[in-house]
Order: structure tokens, then sequence, then C-alpha cells
């Protein structure tokens, strides 16, 4: 059976192995170029007053430049327009160089007619994804440099007035957090950009100030909303390459303020076209010049500073990040242009017409009837691969003499895509036009080709049911594209959840092969700007990687579109093939573990090993359908008023679910690798302990067993008092740490114990012993407990003797019940670990965390640890609490995946709740 388990459990493991290797490698090549300096890059720090160095001793503020232009502004005479860089978790102030050189080198080109001052605050490298008790700090420092920063230019001819704050990571809630202060004036900030924020919660909610922090931040946004009107804000994020922060987290909600909040990915931003990961965000030079473009369109040239209108401002950024026209942005243009007599005008009567211009001295009109077109055809649709930025598109409204010599550009309707710019008109839209015009400009050595036809949208629309995510792979759906064609649209049914993926293979099959053209396949999200777009390999078939970030909602009926831009000469065939919080689960069967090991030594008198205690215990049906019950009773009124009565908090699993992160057999299946995990993780945890024994053994000579306190020792109190003196002046989690660390050798020592005298030549039963055995084993337990109760425990401690039975009989019992509590605080250990790796990074400016989220549990979690770990067995099986401590381990596990999978800092408290309450077996 232990074999059995042992292969289930490693099988897995093995499938969380799979899930890990998918989420960290499998993902597209990183297509972003990098960003180079042409000078070397400086960073002049800002004096900031001594009363602000002494609140933020950490901090600094600095402004980038590079040779002559950083040299220039050595004495701070600053004219041009502020941004702001702030680092997020662990980041640097010098990632600033990537936006701040291509911001100075675009300045250069336009000889600085308008130009930015790129500032860049130091946060110490700190850990704010893990550590939420600096979020407040940081965000009053931006405050404080803000306005240090627009002192510098009161002295200018163009005061800028705001500063538009570029944010990495954590700190685009920093910034969207410096609305919540008191004292902050909204006028001080009119742009924020972030880049692969976790805007909606926290990736790692470890602890309270985290939690809360974000609560304060999205509530302020939400209640305040129309207040923010004049406040834009974008959030880019990175893709799934960016496995640090999923995508789907940094979309903010903009359902009040959808005017002035827009979200993309970068896989779907105009002329970058490409994922990214967390660091790569910063320096990809394609999403770098979109950022610079984007802002030089910004500037209002009668203030010179970035426009204060916020139509015009999300106007530009949707032009730069969503839908790019293959043309310089213009807030207003001429829209019917005359066409010059000498220009050469063609006529087109085809239904599907190819051009290609070699060299070409002369611009040259197309013109294309609609008249007889318009009862077979529903749409127009044209493909130019002519990157420049010009007008190509025009529509004629003469329909006496198809002379066309006005015509109205349509330019403004086209996609840019990675090798083409794509239009598709519908005609019912322009039903008083004649003719599309199609516009060629003369070229200077350069080659280009340009595809125009007439189409049915009805006809080259087709639409695949998804296989259902339960299929596992081994299902695939086949298509095949019978109609040759340049647009073809497959429509995806049922795609709309984020825990379905499968991957999309497209063949083609052409008929001529004289000249490979470009084909471009789109998988389009109409809900969410989360685009990926392809190019096809002439060799081998295209694979593309189909999921979502963000759900669909729940009134939109719009469905995932894969569009295929492709060659009139080939057919195309797809074929589809298919293919969150698993600490709290680990726990959840650890407690469940634990407590059938209590149940054992109440019923029996001895402990069951922990991989058997796993075994008999792990049972998702404990667990799941009490959290469903109670997650279905809560869509009734009076069952929430009840809820809210006892002032329990939210469920997470119906914010999951009504986040749309909640697969149907996600928890049984997340309980199960949960089971592999915490099996093979107590494994590895007992193989660590016999060889650190064996270590031990060769470094010491002791031969007796260890002495097991029944009751208070100076030895034990100084040990308390020590621990909740280094746990309150310093940190709390490196108190906890610490006598975690003296646990972990009180039960190497035991072990080494154990090695010197085998529990088997001490007549201890084994866990496969016969049921009569066990009942053998139990009254002699108990009897032998009833003598050990009654003889003092000074006593006791002067009986013991090496080879004696009953004590290693006792030790052992002794060392299976601290090797699953050790299980237990190894993974609580995990969440708090965060903490003391902050206060550890920071120790140097403050020799005590604050504010410490772990400093009263951590006394707690003291005094039970030391009671766990010097306190006799014996005296656990003789307490009245016993039955009750193993009873409640259940309602533990439960309540550590109802309340713990979104603020995994709950399951710290749960688990030291329960250990405290074994504690108290001691003297109960």
């Amino acid at each position: 059976m232990k074999l059995v388990s042992a292969i289930f459990n490693g099988f897995l493991v093995l499938l969380v192995a799979i899930g890990i290797r998918d989420v960290f490698f499998v993902y597209e090549m990183n297509s972003c170029s990098m960003t180079y300096m042409f000078e070397y890059p400086e960073y002049q720090k800002i004096k900031l007053p001594q009363r602000v160095s002494r609140l933020f001793p950490a901090y600094e503020l600095y402004l980038y430049g590079e040779g002559i232009y950083a040299e220039k502004n050595k004495n701070l005479s600053l004219s041009g327009i502020p941004v702001l860089f702030l680092p997020g978790n662990a980041g640097s102030y010098k990632q600033v160089r990537s936006f701040g050189s291509i911001a100075l080198r675009k300045a250069e080109n336009i000889n600085y007619s308008y130009h930015f001052n790129v500032f860049s605050v130091n946060f110490n490298e700190e850990l704010v994804a893990l550590y939420g008790g600096s979020l407040h700090k940081q965000t009053k420092f931006v405050h404080t440099c803000i306005k240090a920063i627009l002192r510098l230019y009161k002295n200018q001819e163009f005061p800028p007035q705001s500063v538009v704050i570029l944010g990495h990571s954590m700190a685009g809630l920093v910034a969207r957090a410096l609305l919540t202060l008191k004292n902050f004036k909204p006028q001080l900030i009119n742009l924020i950009i972030t880049q692969a924020t976790p805007h909606i919660m926290p990736v790692l909610p470890v602890d309270y100030y985290l939690t809360d922090f974000y609560a304060l931040v999205n509530s302020y946004w939400i209640l305040n909303a129309n207040k923010l009107q004049n406040i834009t804000t974008l959030s880019v994020a990175g893709g799934f390459r960016d496995f640090q922060v999923r995508s789907g987290l940094t979309f903010l909600p903009a359902s009040n303020i959808h005017n002035s909040v827009l979200s993309v990915v970068s896989t779907a931003v105009p002329r970058t076209w490409a994922a990214t990961d967390h660091l790569s965000i910063v320096w990809c030079r394609e999403l770098n010049l979109a950022t610079a473009r984007a802002l030089f369109d910004l500037i209002d040239e009668n203030t010179r500073q970035i426009t204060e209108d916020p139509i015009k401002r999300m106007s530009i950024l949707q032009h730069h990040f969503v839908k790019h026209a293959a043309k310089l942005y213009e807030s207003s243009y001429e829209t019917v242009i005359n066409i010059s007599e000498s220009a050469s005008l063609n006529y087109v009567k085809t239904t599907k017409w190819g051009h290609t211009v070699i060299n070409a001295c002369n611009e040259t009109y197309f013109a294309f009837p609609l008249q007889d077109k318009r009862k077979t055809y529903t749409h127009f649709h044209c493909r130019n691969t002519f990157l420049y930025t010009h007008s190509w598109i025009f529509g004629c409204a003469d329909k006496v003499s198809a002379k066309c010599v006005q015509i109205e550009d349509f330019s403004w309707r086209t996609d840019l895509l990675s090798t083409a710019k794509i239009v598709t008109l519908n005609m019912e839209e322009f039903s008083n036009f004649s003719h599309f015009v199609l516009y060629l400009p003369t070229t200077n050595n350069s080659k280009f080709s340009v595809e125009c036809e007439f189409l049915n949208e009805d006809l080259n629309t087709m639409q695949l049911p998804v296989t259902h995510a339960l299929s596992f792979g081994f299902s695939s759906s086949h298509i095949k594209i019978n109609s040759s064609g340049l647009l073809h649209i497959l429509q995806l049914q049922g795609f709309n959840k984020i825990y379905q993926a499968f991957n999309i293979l497209i063949k083609k099959n052409c008929t001529e092969s004289i000249e490979s053209k470009p084909n471009i396949f789109r998988l389009h999200v109409p809900w969410s700007h989360e685009d990926i777009i392809r190019i096809s390999s002439d060799e081998l078939p295209l694979q593309l990687s189909a999921k979502l970030h963000v759900p669909q909602p729940q009134n939109d009926s719009r469905m995932v579109m894969l569009t295929l831009y492709t060659s009139a000469d080939c057919y195309y065939e797809i074929v589809r093939c298919h293919w969150p919080s698993l600490q709290v689960y680990i726990l959840s069967n650890l407690l469940l573990a634990y407590g059938a090991q209590l149940h054992y030594l109440s019923s029996t008198g001895h402990c069951l090993e922990f991989d058997a205690s796993l075994d008999v215990a792990a049972k998702p049906y404990k667990v799941d359908p009490i959290i469903n019950i109670c997650r279905f009773l809560l869509g009734y009124d009076w069952f929430k008023h009840i809820w809210d009565t006892l002032f329990l908090p939210p469920l997470d699993s119906s914010e999951l679910h009504s986040l749309g992160l909640l697969f149907p057999v996600a928890s049984l299946l997340l309980f199960m690798f949960g089971t592999g995990i915490a099996y093979w993780s107590g494994m590895i945890f007992k193989l660590t302990i016999k060889i650190l024994s064996r270590l031990w053994i060769a470094l010491t000579r002791s031969t007796d067993l260890p002495k097991e306190d029944a009751q208070f020792t100076f030895k034990l109190f100084a040990e308390i008092f020590f621990f909740f003196f280094v746990s309150w002046t310093t940190c709390g989690a490196f108190g906890t740490l610490l006598v975690f660390l003296r646990y972990l050798i009180k039960v190497v020592k035991l072990q080494s114990v154990l090695k010197r005298y085998p529990t088997s030549e001490c007549g201890v039963q084994s866990t496969s012993d016969s049921k009569a055995t066990n009942i053998l084993t139990s009254n002699s337990s108990s009897k032998t407990t009833e003598v050990d109760n009654a003889i003092p425990a000074s006593e006791q401690e002067t009986a013991i003797k090496p080879n004696s039975n009953s004590d290693s009989n006792t030790a052992a019992d002794s060392l299976k019940m601290h090797i699953t509590i050790m299980n237990l605080l190894l993974w609580m250990i995990l969440l708090i670990l965060p903490s003391f790796i902050y206060w550890l990074k920071n120790i140097r400016y403050n020799f005590q965390l604050d504010p410490d989220p772990m400093k009263f549990l951590a006394i707690i979690l003291v005094f039970t640890m030391e009671m766990l770990m010097n306190f006799s067995i014996l005296s656990i099986k003789a307490s009245k609490l016993l039955k009750t401590t193993a009873r409640l381990q259940l309602p533990f596990s439960v309540i550590v995946v109802a309340f713990g999978q979104l603020h995994l800092y709950r399951a710290a408290y749960f688990i030291t709740f329960s250990l405290f309450v074994h504690a108290l077996s001691n003297f109960i």
C-alpha cells in the first residue's frame, strides 16, 4: 500500500511539475529588442529637504541624463515636461534609462522643440509585492517627490502643473494610491502609465497590509470614479511570458471610468506585437517607442505640456496602443481631397485584384465601382504591404460622371499589422458612395504589393465549437477552408473562460509556389485588448496557443475570433488540440493528516507515521462539498444575512467565481495536487531529518534518550523570553524562524538517538499490524499512561534509561508527532519569509520592522512551539483536550481553503491556533 501511495502521489507531483514547466518555459520567444543608450547614462541625485531625508532615509530621487544633456542640467535649470519613473518590486531606479534614452533621442530628432525631463525614485529595491508594510511609506515619498519636482520649474515660462507617472509592477499601484492621501491634490497628475501592475489583487497575499492596501486603493477608485475622470490611466500587461504577474490582474475595472482607463496586453499593442516577461517590459524597445510616441503626441502646442483634455489623451492612447491606422496622429484633418489632374486613375471591375509595385515613378489611383457589387457582396477588403504612414484608401461619391475628382479619406479605418496594413469596409455604411479608391504613391527603390477583393462576410465566416475543458487533450476539432481568398473569420464558440487553453494548428496548401506572400493570423478577443498576431511559416505548420487573460463579461455575447489574412492562392486547414492557490490545499492536507494522527493517538495510544496519516485522512470529500454548499447558499439573502451576522469574511471561492477564475473541478484537482506535494514534501523532510541525524551522530557521542520535561524549567523560561524579545524588538518572522530552527535541532537529536535504539527492537507495533494487535497496544499503552501519570515528573526524568523499551516507544511516538508538526510549520514559514527578507534587506535603516505583520502572531507561535517541543507526549495522551484537538483539524482544513485562497496570510493564523490548542493539551 505504501508503494501504491508513493506512486500515485508521485504521479500527482509530476502533473504539477508539467504545469510549472508550461508556465515557466512553454511560451513564445522574446521578440522585443533591447534598448541601448547612445551615451553613458547619468543619474543626478536631487537634494530633498532634511526633514524628508529623516522620514525616508532609504529613499532617493534622481534625474536621468546622458552626455551634453546631463551636463546641461547639472544646475537643475529645467524647461521640459516632467516624467516620474517608479520602479516596482525589487526594482532599481536605474531601470529608467530605457525609456529615458528613447525620449531623449526623439527630442533630439525634433531639435528639442519639446522634451521630457525623466526622474526616477530609488525605493532601495524593496520587496513590496511580498511585504505590504512599506507601500504607504512609498506613496507618501512619491507625493513629496512630485512636489519637489514641480518646484524645480517654478521660474520657467511654461511651468508644468502636473507630472506624468510611469510605474512598473507594484509601483503602478503606488501611483494610484496617491489619490487616497488626504492632502494630495489630484491636479498634480493627469496621466498614469503602468507596466505589468497587478491592479485587481496581489499575486501573493502573504500579509494583511498588502490586502488592506489593495482594498483601500481599489475601493477609492470605484467610489470616486466621477472625480477621477480627469486622470487618464493606461495599464500595459506583458502577456503569457510574464509568469510573475498574470495579465488578467492588470486589467483595471473600467465600468465607471471607461473614458479615462485603458488596459492592453503588449501582444496587441501596434508596432510592438510581442509578449514580454516581468522585467523586459521595462526595456522592450518597441514598447518604449510606443510610449514615447504617445507622450510626444500628447503635448499641447500652446502650453508646451501634456494636454489637459482627457478626451484627447484617451484618443491618442487608443491610436498608439489599440488601433493604429498606419498614419501619424492628427487631432483634425481634411477628410475630402482633390485628385490632381496629372494623376492616373484606373478602374478595376473584377472582384479580386492584385498589384505589385516596383520603383513607381508616378502616383496612381485605382477605382473600384460599387453599384454592381452591392447585391452579391457585403464588404470590401484590401491588404497593403506599403507600411509608410499615409492615406491610401478613399471613397468617391460621384455617381453621375464617375470621374472621382474629389475623394473622402477612409484611411483611419485601417488596421496596422506586423507585415501589412488591412482595411475591411462594410458597403452598407457607404451607400452614398459610388467607388472605393486606392492610392499608390511614388516609391524610391522599394517594392510592395496590394491585394483587394469583394467578399460576403457570411460566406467567409465559420464557427467552430470549443471542446469542453475536461477533454484533457484527447479530443480535437478539424475544419478545412475550401474557398481561396484574402480574409477568413473563424468564430470559436464557447471559448470564454481563462482556464480554457488549447493549441491551434494551421496548415496551408498553396496552388502556386512562385512567390511566397505573407500570411497573418490574428486571434482577436472582442471584450479586451489582448490580441495575438502571428505570421505563417513556409516550412512548418503554424501553432498558436489560444488562452485568455480576461473571462467574457456576463452581458457580452461576442465570440473570440481567429482572423486569417491569407494569400489568395492557398487553402487552409485548422486543427484544434486541447491540453488558485495551491499552498492552501497543501496546508489543508497537512491539517487533515495532523488530525488523523491525533485521533489515532487518542484511540490507540500510539502515533501513525506521517505518510500513513495522510493516506488515511486526505480525502477531497471532507473539504470541497462544505465550501461548495456555502458558496451556493450565499446566493440566498437569508443565509447571507446569517453569514454577515456572524462577522464572517467573504468566501474566497465566491470572489474567484465572480472573477471567472473558478474552474468546475479546480478545487478537486488542486486538492489532489496538494496531497501529492504534501506527501512528497513530508517524505523529503523525513529524509532530511535522517541525514542530519547521521551527521549529528558523527559529531556527538551522546547515547542517552532525550529527556522530555513535563514542567516548566528555567531553561524553558529563558528560551521563551529570548524568542519573545527577538520577535518584539526586531522582526516577528525572524523570531519565528529562530524557534523553528531550535525545534529542528530538537527533532534531529531525537532521530539520532532512535537511530541507536531502533523501535523494532523495543517492541513498538507498526502501523500495518492487525486490529487485534492495535487494541492490545492501546490497552497496554493506557495502563502505561496511568502508571506514568502516577509517578511525579521529576522521578520520570531520573527513571529514564537508555535501553528502556517504554522510553524508546514514547520517543518514537514523539518523533512521529514532531515530524507532522514540523511539516505544518515548514509550509507556514514559507508564508512569513517575505517579511523576514524585507527586514533583513533594510536592517541598516531600521533594526525593527515597522509595521510588522507577524509581531503578535509570533508571540503566540513562540509559546506554542516551545510547549510542543519540550513537553512529554505522555501528558498529551492523558489530556482531556486531545479528542477535541483532533476533531478541530477538519474544520481548520476547511477554513484554510475557504478563507485562505485570496488571503494566504490567514493560513498562518489558522495553523497557529490549531497548534495552540494542541499545546494547551499539555495542561488540561
